[in-house]
């Protein structure tokens, strides 16, 4: 159950019903989470978490511990529901950042836990209640087959999978129609669209109907041509599970099955009243029409009786909207003229457009002979034998963090590191190495490419510690004064058993464990003190070592910031920091500042902060702020360089589409930017960086740095800086310098012909940009004169501050709406800001200053 706190928070709790006193209570999940998403479904638990901003869900496999939830990295869920876990693993449909109206479906593994793509932009219908629905449908009767409606290029088609939604195909319309007319519907620009919605009255049978006992009968509400449509529908039928399709009525009709799937009863929509009804028992071929009532009734629903023995419908409605109910009983066993033998049933080969073999066997069901007016036995038996077949790619799917590419095959995503071996895996121990393929789950193949598919035994290397990370056990950077504070500390590579581990509390008291695993339950501490707290951990074996540093403030809780840092800065020249919050709105905040290793911050009330640095090299930048009940960190690493050489650059618009606009995505893509410009040039790869800025379109900019050890000389190294950057220019000019996003989207990179950030260096020279904006400003001058002496009705001041608005959007981008990444130094910047002040005030002074002040309604007029 879900239990409120009295702080407001919710907690998943567990204890049995009789006694379920405080003492008897259980916590299987340590957090709080999210109210009302507690999901208990089958051998699955469901929770969401709260977070700032971002959705995390976990899952408890058999009442196990809770894991989170693994979604491709930039899948960013706005909403998640559970469509099913009844076959050995989870369908889940996911809302994801950049969809409004669709869904995305994904399948896991058998725990729960990995989550790969099975059909994207699945269309969602608003039911009555005005809840979404998904159009996805599974067959009854058949394992593996769905029917999804997709939409795909502004239009909604009908498609179904035979193996989960590894595959997915269009469905062929009926060859003629009613009247034996033939139809002319060629895949994929033609087809048959189906309507997938269940009724919301459970005695009515919906737009689509399929029962388990009737294996391979799908009975529909769909239209023939280009997309679906809810206008000019007819009902549909197929007898091979979804290979061919007849149509039956063109009219919409509810249709229930009879002795289990043996004969079909069709009535038409509650909103025509009727005193017919229509029966087949050849698979819809041939109906025959029964009259149940002697004044037409309005059907509002038909209760079909269970049991063998028992062959009664129960139909009720009304004659008018101002009549009573009317309940009529229909026993039908009349119309059976026998009990069926096995002279009246034959074999039905189940198959996928001729392929046999389905979910990785063949399989052969008994059915009725069509015409044969026989009631099925309670022993009928539907399956009749199913066999292996030998295992070929399509009884595998893309594995976790792989993609399938145009040729058919898996390549891992652009965000995910395949290298990436468990921490929990020690030397001398296995684990398995995926091969970028999982078995479909519920398949039944054998042998054949298995072996290749499937995950690897490999054994676990011997590797230095890296990817150290300590937290406290809540996520959170506070703690109250004298409450048990946990920490865990989580590695990313290195032998778990063969890892010495040190954790300094940084109130003079640290432990040390031999063996990373011994911390798995975390590291208790208590604080007898309030302040702030630099825990530091290290990690340390044979072959290397790795630290990580946490500051703890005894007291407070948490949420979001931003440091925004130029990545390669001057040595020995001032570069101004900023922390940016969010939400913005105002309060008191304090900052507090570590450079590099110094254990005590700076702490200021601004959210900018001026440093030098001295010292060439990697430097790190931490900043926490307090606001309130709330204190945040982050975290970034900055170059240092007497001089280096920039570009900036752009890129095809395909891009923006997939930019969700967080620091993840940028890293990653950054880093792919980086893989593609070393393909075109020889310059070493830690002597390259690359910068992807905030916001939309995306753009970034190219750092070209000088080696650690300039034996050449300066200049030199500045001729070496200037020639890799005219070969990295023409390769950008000649659209050479390319990568893959994703299947079937490449992304060309681009050289934005205004160099932003030239060649910088500490010599006293002018900032070339500076120089541009004073010429600018001298030109602006003019036009302010000439606009002045002929008394233009405009006042000078307004086009001033436009023109100075622009200029320094063009320096800054869209500061203060989200995009504050300078692209060009914070240095040159500032110099030009200067200048554009000199040149107002001297304005003012010669008098012109009066048309500001006339002017009330422009806002901090002298301000630039």
């Amino acid at each position: 159950m879900e239990a409120h706190t009295p702080d407001g928070n919710v907690q998943y709790v567990t204890c049995r019903a009789q006694t379920c006193t405080e003492a008897n209570r259980n916590y299987p999940f340590p957090g709080y989470i999210d109210i009302s998403s507690l999901v208990v479904q089958d051998d699955y638990i469901f929770i969401q978490v709260p977070t700032s901003g971002r959705a995390t869900y976990y899952v408890s496999y058999k009442r196990d511990l809770f894991i989170q939830i693994k979604l491709p990295k930039y899948s960013l869920p706005k909403d998640l529901h559970i469509v099913s876990s009844d076959e050995k693993q989870v369908f889940a449909a996911v809302q994801e950042w950049n969809q409004n109206d669709t869904y995305n479906l994904y399948l896991s593994d058998t725990r729960g836990i990995y989550f790969t793509l099975a059909l994207e932009n699945v269309k969602t219908t608003r039911g009555i209640g005005g809840n979404q629905m998904l159009d996805l449908y599974e067959v009854a009767g058949i394992k593996g087959m769905l029917i999804a409606n997709k939409r795909q290029d502004n239009q909604v088609k009908t498609f179904m999978t035979y193996n989960k939604g590894r595959d997915w195909r269009l469905l062929q319309a009926p060859a003629t129609d009613l009247d034996g007319n033939d139809i002319h519907c060629i895949l994929p620009f033609c087809s048959l669209n189906l309507q997938l919605q269940t009724s919301e009255n459970p005695y009515l049978s919906g737009t689509i109907s399929t029962k388990s006992s009737a294996p391979g009968v799908i009975v529909a509400t769909g239209n023939i041509g280009t997309e679906l449509s809810y206008n000019n529908v007819g009902m549909f039928i197929s007898s091979d599970a979804g290979n061919s399709w007849r149509q039956i009525f063109e009219e919409e009709h509810n249709v229930w099955f009879l002795d289990k799937g043996g004969a079909l009863v069709a009535v038409k929509q509650p909103s025509v009243p009727t005193k017919h009804l229509w029966v087949s028992f050849d698979e819809g071929r041939q109906w025959t029409q029964h009259s149940f009532s002697a004044v037409p009734l309005f059907v509002d629903g038909v209760l079909v009786e269970a049991g063998a023995e028992n062959q009664i419908m129960t139909f009720f409605g009304h004659f008018s909207h101002r009549s009573e109910w009317q309940l009529i009983k229909i026993d039908y066993k009349s119309i059976f003229s026998r009990q069926c033998t096995e002279e009246d049933y034959q074999t039905w080969h189940l198959h996928n457009e001729g392929e046999p073999c389905v979910m990785g066997q063949k399989q052969i069901y008994m059915k009725r002979r069509p015409g044969n007016y026989c009631m099925l036995g309670k022993d009928y038996s539907r399956i009749l034998s199913a066999e292996s077949c030998i295992c070929r790619a399509h009884d595998f799917e893309c594995d976790y963090g792989y993609e399938r590419r145009g040729d058919g095959n898996c390549r891992h995503a652009f965000w995910f590191n395949p290298s990436t071996v468990s921490r929990s895996c020690s030397q001398g121990q296995n684990y398995f190495n995926s091969t970028g393929y999982r078995k479909v789950v519920l398949n039944n193949c054998t042998k054949g490419v298995k072996e290749i598919y499937t995950a690897r035994k490999q054994q676990c290397p011997n590797r230095p510690p890296k990817g150290l990370l300590v937290t406290s056990r809540d996520g959170k950077l506070t703690a109250n004064l004298g409450s048990n504070v946990t920490f865990l500390v989580h590695l990313d590579e290195g032998d778990s058993i063969r890892t010495n581990i040190q954790l300094d509390f940084g109130d003079g008291t640290a432990v040390s464990y031999s063996n990373l695993s011994w911390t798995e339950e975390g590291i208790k501490h208590v604080y007898k003190s309030a302040g702030i707290f630099r825990v530091t951990a290290l990690a340390e074996n044979t072959l290397g070592y790795d630290t990580t540093t946490l500051y703890l403030h005894v007291i407070c809780p948490v949420e979001h910031i931003h440091l925004l840092t130029p990545f390669v800065v001057i040595k020995n020249k001032e570069v101004n920091i900023t922390a940016a919050v969010l939400p913005s709105h105002s309060r008191t905040v304090t900052y507090f500042w570590w450079f590099g290793n110094n254990t005590e911050p700076v702490i200021t009330l601004d959210g900018s902060i001026s440093h030098t640095f001295p010292n060439d090299g990697m430097h790190t930048i931490t900043v926490q702020v307090a606001a309130a009940n709330t204190i945040l960190q982050d975290t970034k690493t900055i170059a240092v360089k007497e001089f280096f050489k920039s570009l900036l650059l752009s890129f095809s618009p395909n891009l923006d589409e997939f930019n969700p606009d967080i620091p993840e995505w940028r890293q990653d893509v950054g880093r792919v930017i980086k893989k593609a410009l070393l393909q075109v040039s020889d310059f070493p790869e830690e002597q390259l960086l690359v910068a992807v800025f905030p916001g939309v379109p995306t753009a970034a900019e190219l750092f070209l740095l000088p080696h650690k050890n300039q034996s050449e000389g300066k200049k030199k190294s500045e001729e070496v800086l200037e020639q890799v950057s005219d070969v990295i220019v023409t390769a950008l000019n000649q659209n050479l310098v390319e990568f893959e996003l994703k299947p079937g989207v490449r992304v060309i990179v681009y050289n934005t012909q205004l160099t932003l950030a030239p060649l910088v260096d500490s010599s006293p020279r002018h900032s070339s940009s500076a120089m541009l904006m004073l010429l600018s400003v001298v030109f602006l001058g003019l036009a302010v004169f000439l606009i002045y002496k002929f008394k233009r009705k405009i006042p000078w001041i307004n086009i001033y501050a436009e023109v100075n608005q622009e200029k320094e959007q063009e320096m800054i981008g869209s500061v203060g709406q989200g995009d504050s990444t300078p692209k060009i130094t914070l240095s040159e910047f500032s110099a030009s800001k200067e200048l554009m002040e000199k040149e107002l005030d001297a304005r003012i002074k010669r008098g012109v200053g009066n048309a500001c002040e006339s002017t009330r309604e422009i806002p901090n007029c002298t301000s630039v």
